[in-house]
């Protein structure tokens, strides 16, 4: 029987930030006027996913630890359930940033999304990934359609029966 030599298995290398998000675009794909638009949302994009990353490692180093008293157990969870939080909005906000370049790309950049209309310059260059122009948005708001964070109703800093027991101690 004759042995077979077995062949080194090569292994994939490791993905890159830009192997799972994508890489930009040949800027000579892109309408020149939206370049401008289009370098600050990748940059935009790079800043979140470092953040993501940094947040993701602190978030686990801040595993809770046994400490000796409960106000810092409660202080360690507190900012681990913080980084976690903040790490899903940006989640949030990359994603529309990517879908944003990904009208660019298209060429339905600039466009609202509901009226088909040009969005204001203006509106694109406070919020470079707008779908909607401010007239639309504010219509679906109305409407209940746009979700917005809401507070919770405002309470008293100091609860009636907190107010009654020193009044009854004094």
């Amino acid at each position: 029987m004759a042995k077979r030599k077995k062949t080194p298995t090569r292994r994939k290398p490791k993905a890159s930030t830009s192997d799972v998000v994508g890489k930009p675009a040949a800027p000579g794909r892109i309408a020149s006027k939206w370049r401008k638009h289009y370098a600050r949302l990748v940059e935009l994009r790079e800043h979140l996913l470092q953040r993501q990353m940094q947040q993701a490692k602190d978030a686990v180093e801040q595993q809770p630890s046994f400490s000796s008293h409960m106000a810092d157990a409660g202080t360690d969870t507190y900012d681990r359930d913080f980084a976690l939080g903040m790490l899903s909005y940006e989640q949030d906000a990359v994603y529309e940033i990517e879908e944003a370049i990904n009208r660019i790309q298209s060429g339905t950049y600039g466009k609202c999304e509901l009226t088909g209309k040009p969005i204001e310059a203006a509106r694109l260059d406070a919020i470079p990934w707008a779908r909607f122009s401010a007239t639309a948005e504010k219509q679906l708001e109305s409407e209940g359609a746009m979700k917005r964070v809401r507070l919770g109703p405002r309470e008293p800093l100091v609860r009636e029966s907190a107010a009654t027991e020193s009044d009854d101690e004094g």
